[in-house]
Formats: C-alpha cells, sequence, structure tokens
C-alpha cells in the first residue's frame, strides 16, 4: 500500500472534529486504499481496533443492510462504550437514506465518521440538508505521475524519466493498473472493467436509462473530443447526423450524468479581461486518459489533448479551480486558481520551430499581471524563461513543487 501523502494531509487535520469527511472520485481512484491509510494512523496513533469499524457497502458482506433504518442498527450496535467510534463507511452512496443515519450518530453519539462515495450525488441537496456545514469534502483522483513513479519503484522496475512518462500517458493512473508489470491488453481490460461498471451501473442501471447506445456514443464523442469546445447542441447535431435523434436538452442530461460518476471534468470558459465565466463552448476532460485509449485505442495524433488532460487533473488533485482562458480572440490552455494565487499554462507537444513558439508565448504576453505564466512541452526543447514566461517539459512540472 502506497501511502498518498497528496491527500493524506489533507484529510488528517480533520480527525477528531465534528465534521464528517467525505471523499469521493471515479471507481477505483483509491479510495478505499486511503480509509485503510486512515485506519492505519488511528491505530498508531493509540486507537484500539474495537473503536475502528470499517464497512464497505457494495460488497455482499453488507448486503443485508438495504436502507437507513438497517443502517442505523447496524451502526449503533457498534458504538464504543468507553470513548469515541470510528466508522469508514465505502461506497455509501449504496444505502439509501446514509446521511440520515450519518447526521444522527454525529448528533447523538460521539463518533467520528469517514466516507466514500463514487457518485457526487452525495453532495447533493439531500447531503446539504442534513449536513449543512457539518461536512468536508475531497476528490480523490488516480494516480498523478509523481505517485505513478511512486506505484513502479515499490511494484516494478522504473525506467528513465522519459519512457515512464511515454506508459505513463498510454496507461494512465488507476492504481490497480501499476500494482505489476502488466502488458497493454491487460491494462485495458482492466480499465475497461472501470469504464464497464461506471457506465452500466452507475448510471444506466440507477438512472434507468432506456437508450444504453445512445449513452455510449454520446461518452465516445466526448472521449474523442477531449480538449475541444463544443456545446451540447453541437454533440445534438452530431447525434442527428448519426441518424439519432436525441435533444441537446437529453444531451446535456447525459452530460451531467458522467460527471456525477466522475468520469468527466467539465472546463468552462473564462473572460480574462471581463473576469467572468462563460455560458458557452466547454471543454471536458477525463478522470483518467487510460478510459480514452482503452475505448477508442491509442491514437498518437491526438497527443495533445493526452497532454492537457494530464495537466488539467494534475491541476485538480493539487486543489486548483481550472479554466480556459479567454482573451479577446485568443485562448489560454488553463486558467488555474487556489487561494487567491492564479497561473496560466499553454501546452504544446513541440515548441521546435518559431511559428509555434511565437504562438504559445504571444497569447501568454498579453496578459499584463504579474502572476506566473507557464508554457509546457513534450519533446526535447530546452526549458528556460522567456520574458518572464517558464518554459519545463511536462515530467519537471508535473514533478515540480512550483505551483
Amino acid at each position: 500500500m502506497i501511502y498518498r501523502k497528496l491527500y493524506m494531509d489533507k484529510i488528517l487535520p480533520f480527525i477528531d472534529t465534528e465534521f464528517v469527511k467525505i471523499l469521493t472520485g471515479v471507481r477505483r481512484c483509491g479510495k478505499s486504499t486511503i480509509l485503510q491509510m486512515i485506519r492505519e494512523k488511528l491505530l498508531s496513533d493509540g486507537k484500539k481496533k474495537k473503536q475502528i469499524f470499517y464497512y464497505r457497502f457494495d460488497s455482499m458482506e453488507h448486503e443485508n443492510i438495504k436502507n437507513a433504518s438497517d443502517m442505523f442498527i447496524e451502526l449503533k450496535k457498534n458504538l464504543f462504550a468507553d470513548g469515541k467510534t470510528y466508522f469508514l463507511l465505502d461506497e455509501v452512496q449504496e444505502v439509501d437514506g446514509w446521511e440520515k443515519v450519518v447526521n444522527s450518530l454525529m448528533t447523538d453519539f460521539d463518533v467520528d465518521i469517514f466516507v466514500t462515495g463514487s457518485n457526487s450525488k452525495m453532495l447533493s441537496s439531500e447531503l446539504s440538508t442534513y449536513l449543512t456545514g457539518r461536512y468536508v469534502s475531497f476528490q480523490i483522483f488516480p494516480l498523478t505521475f509523481a505517485e505513478y513513479l511512486q506505484f513502479r519503484k515499490n511494484y516494478s522496475e522504473v525506467s528513465d524519466i522519459h519512457t515512464e512518462f511515454k506508459n505513463f500517458l498510454k496507461f494512465g493512473g488507476f492504481p490497480a493498473c501499476h500494482l505489476k508489470n502488466f502488458s497493454a491488453d491487460e491494462i485495458y481490460t482492466i480499465v475497461s472493467d472501470i469504464y464497464n461498471s461506471t457506465i452500466f451501473t452507475d448510471i444506466v442501471r440507477k438512472n434507468q436509462i432506456r437508450k444504453a447506445d445512445m449513452l455510449e456514443k454520446i461518452v465516445k464523442y466526448v472521449f474523442d473530443n477531449i480538449g475541444q469546445t463544443f456545446s451540447a447542441l453541437t454533440l445534438a447535431k452530431f447525434m442527428k447526423n448519426q441518424h439519432r435523434n436525441l435533444d441537446s436538452e437529453t444531451v446535456y442530461s447525459y452530460l451531467e450524468k458522467l460527471e456525477k460518476a466522475f468520469i468527466l471534468y467539465r472546463c468552462s470558459r473564462f473572460d480574462i479581461k471581463g473576469k467572468n465565466f462563460l455560458k458557452t463552448q466547454e471543454k471536458f476532460y477525463l478522470a483518467d486518459i487510460s478510459m480514452r485509449h482503452a475505448i477508442l485505442g491509442y491514437k498518437s495524433a491526438d497527443i495533445s489533448a493526452f497532454l492537457e488532460n494530464i495537466i488539467f487533473i494534475e491541476l485538480k488533485s493539487r486543489g486548483y479551480k481550472v479554466s480556459v482562458g479567454k482573451f479577446d480572440n485568443f485562448e489560454i490552455d488553463f486558467v488555474a486558481e487556489k487561494n487567491n494565487f492564479k497561473i496560466y499554462i499553454q501546452v504544446a507537444y513541440s515548441i521546435k520551430n518559431s511559428e509555434t513558439e511565437r504562438r504559445e508565448f504571444e497569447n501568454l504576453l498579453k496578459i499584463k499581471d504579474n502572476y506566473p505564466k507557464f508554457v509546457i512541452f513534450a519533446d526535447d526543447f530546452a526549458g528556460g524563461n522567456y520574458e518572464g514566461i517558464k518554459t519545463m517539459n511536462i515530467t519537471d512540472f508535473l514533478l515540480s513543487d512550483d505551483f
């Protein structure tokens, strides 16, 4: 089990506070393992085993817990008489009304509760109603490049950094894919299983979607257009050209469901001069780029989009709010903000020729504030500083502590 410091550093300060700790993210991104890390931390801090209870609600072991009443009875019987009880509740969204149970326990007993879930419905109005001001949420992502290298060092042999990045670009960061030296076919089998279980269990079955084939076509369109601006209307027109009539409202609903299952992340456009978000022509990125390769195959011609996806998820995992920047008629790949700090990023596979170099730097030079600006590339172009703009190889950027 590889310690995921990125998330544990955020979660641990909230142990023994009045807040419910909620961990969300796509299936198999490592939420359950983080719960086990929390359990180990509690034990190392002197908590007794009989104070700590772990439940995984998508397991047959707990299939008898079908509703809130069952859950309350089960948890209440395990309350520790001589101190605080710690409940680690995994995939808790499987129990309808779980938020009522958690609220009741937090109100009436001496407990500390950690929950995980693979659907953002966990952060819906129902949760806000029962736990207003009493929860903190942490979004968990598949492995960053730095975490991927940790896994490689512990479970396999590490090649040179650029070879490792090429593998990361192809095989992504789902932890289960890097526990040994799996072949490409084996990795994409694992990822396809994650994709299928999310699509058909978390989306189709739970939302009673009757036209699953329509949903899959939308998924494939979005996967094939990551990093491209489009709207629900654009997608509806595409479906019509495929002789499938689907109105833009239904398309929007399907995209929303994919977001709620943490397969997709929406990246809105931000007018840098006007300082407001624009409501049209958004971009979408995947929780992990390997999903695209598993479903559509790896296409090296689209490598620039893959690089963008990796940068986007890196920024999100570090806690940034990320948008696409609009400045007059120019576009900035990413504007990332956190704690009143901001960075601007352009991503390019190669900047070996003067035209590409001018285009990438020119857009950033138009922005006259003093926040850091980066041009990130993947080839062997020498990094450095260009009129205050930092140029970095993507591997250096992903492993940097400078942002």
